[in-house]
């Protein structure tokens, strides 16, 4: 463990905002790649748990001693790839659900390509759990739970490509939702609920204004989802522009602020802020963060130094040009979020392949998790900053 030590930073503001510090603890020091993260509680004692999706294994790990367990092991012919965990049902305790058989190169084969399963949980959660197989789309790639309506919770499934489409081009990429049925052994109802993008990569969901709304990014950009009509309805909310990673925040009054590493693996990071006059992201402004990353994988936002708005964090994966891998926060430094203070959380021990915000020792401070690529390693930097 060690601490990261920062040089008091001023807002233009005028006012002095609190200085980020960070303690990294390693949990786990042999993670094949680390493809996914997700955090909630699995055992339900009322702590947040991490939980991975690694090359071979879905694991997680019990929050205090950090313990590892396995849930499933060789699930698929090809790598796992994805892994979503949230209490759907109420009883303290997250579903899971998980994508495997990670062969992007395949497009069209169902069954080389893709794969999507429901994990049922054993009476003891550190025993394996047993896999429930789904409906897939080749190249299965990101999953997430989101709220439909009050007490409907669907799976949003998204793949890398459409099918048969080659460097991104042809057919749309299916965009697919799963009910939960009470017997999740039963046929799950799915369905499709676009198909008008190509090659996208990640996805967000984020509370606004009393609903939860999608984010999906890709490489014409971003559209964004809302439950409405008994279905989810999108439309586009930033074109022309080439998303990797994205993620929405909230600016001093609420506003919500979109974060993005692009174009596909890229080395910018951008942030969307609505314009005063018209505050939604519709109508936003694209400021460049920083355009030092390469092969920017983990991307999260929130509030980690008590200013009254979120900031960013953004890891990479490979050796940049300044001979670096690791992870950095951006904290906005101006009324309008045009210029940004730029800080190091991790140089050189972490090649970010995911990572994952939460606050996971109820302090009231949001805790960054991540996971390394070529470092082979899981951390949490655990928020020691004096809020």
């Amino acid at each position: 463990m060690h601490f990261h030590y920062l040089l008091p930073l001023l807002s233009l503001l005028g006012n002095p905002q609190q200085e980020p510090l960070f303690q990294d603890q390693v949990i786990d020091d042999q993670v094949s790649i680390g493809y996914g993260i997700a955090i909630g509680d699995v055992d339900g004692d009322g702590k947040p748990d991490i939980l991975l999706a690694d090359k071979k294994q879905f694991v997680w790990y019990r929050n205090g001693d950090w313990e590892k367990f396995v849930m499933i092991e060789n699930l698929t012919e090809y790598d796992n790839v994805c892994i979503a965990a949230r209490d759907i049902d109420g009883d303290g305790k997250v579903e899971v659900a998980v994508g495997a058989q990670w062969n992007p190169g395949e497009t069209s084969d169902t069954a080389k390509s893709g794969a999507v399963h429901y994990l049922i949980r054993p009476d003891d959660p550190t025993q394996l759990w047993t896999p429930v197989k789904l409906h897939h789309e080749p190249t299965v790639h990101r999953m997430r739970w989101a709220k439909a309506a009050e007490g409907k919770y669907h799976l949003i499934v998204l793949p890398l490509h459409g099918r048969g489409n080659k460097d991104g081009e042809g057919a749309g990429v299916n965009v697919i939702a799963y009910e939960k049925p009470e017997d999740p052994r039963q046929e799950w109802q799915h369905w499709i609920i676009d198909n008008s993008m190509h090659l996208t990569h990640n996805l967000d969901v984020h509370v606004g204004e009393g609903e939860e709304y999608i984010y999906i990014g890709g490489k014409e950009g971003v559209k964004a989802f809302s439950y409405s009509g008994n279905r989810w309805q999108g439309s586009w909310l930033i074109k022309g522009q080439a998303f990797s990673e994205l993620r929405v925040g909230r600016m001093e009054k609420g506003e919500p602020v979109l974060a993005s590493i692009g174009p596909l693996h890229g080395n910018v990071v951008t942030a969307y802020v609505p314009r005063p006059a018209m505050p939604k992201l519709n109508h936003a402004n694209r400021v460049i963060v920083d355009e030092e990353l390469r092969e920017g994988h983990g991307l999260a936002m929130a509030d980690f130094v008590g200013a009254g708005h979120d900031q960013i964090v953004a890891g990479w994966r490979n050796i940049n040009a300044a001979g670096h891998i690791g992870i950095k926060i951006y904290i906005p430094s101006n009324p309008l979020w045009e210029t940004w203070e730029t800080r190091t959380i991790d140089i050189g021990g972490m090649a970010c392949e995911d990572l994952a915000v939460a606050d996971l020792n109820g302090d009231g401070k949001p805790d960054i998790v991540a996971s390394g690529r070529s470092t082979h390693n899981l951390k949490i930097y655990w928020n020691r900053t004096d809020k």
